[in-house]
């Protein structure tokens, strides 16, 4: 199968309604493309062998969250697909957590306000940080969420790091 770029702003029934809101404003937003997949291909896999992507150019949003002293912490975690995120370590002190977890997959959905498989760092809520692995701003070009299943974001990885409030962070998965 093939993927065909445009530039997302020019296709926003391809957006959840959040990145559509977070692209219209922000200034890197031409620099960034959408292409339509198969909603049932949208596990990042399943997508990179249909398409033909390479694993080491996708980039999972992981949203991982833990309590301290009754405050609830959210992070939503940026790294390369063939990779894992260092939750019980490096996510759970950044937190500054006694315990880390995934967030619980409805909540993160109806909090964001995208679909599950679609959760993307564009257009999250701005009580959550954004931690991204300095191995993603590394991608020359990262497929990403896009808020929905039937599409997917491509991106160089600097322009993650210039996310409002993106934290790049070394060693974040392994």
């Amino acid at each position: 199968m093939q993927l065909t770029f445009e530039t997302a702003l020019t296709r926003p029934e391809l957006l959840g309604g959040p990145v559509l809101t977070a692209l219209t404003g922000w200034p890197r937003a031409d620099g960034v493309q959408v292409a339509e997949i198969d909603p049932d291909l949208a596990d990042t896999a399943a997508m990179s062998e249909a398409y033909d992507f390479p694993m080491s150019a996708g980039a999972n949003c992981v949203v991982v969250s833990g309590t301290r002293a009754g405050d609830e912490r959210i992070a939503a975690c940026m790294v390369r697909a063939d990779t894992r995120a260092d939750v019980n370590n490096v996510v759970r002190r950044l937190l500054d957590v006694r315990k880390a977890s995934f967030h619980p997959m409805e909540r993160a959905v109806a909090e964001s306000g995208m679909e599950y498989g679609g959760i993307t760092p564009v257009g999250l809520p701005p009580s959550w940080r954004l931690l991204v692995d300095s191995r993603v701003v590394d991608i020359d070009l990262a497929c990403i969420g896009s808020g929905v299943r039937r599409s997917k974001l491509f991106l160089p990885g600097t322009l993650l790091a210039e996310l409002p409030g993106a934290e790049v962070v070394e060693g974040l998965a392994r």
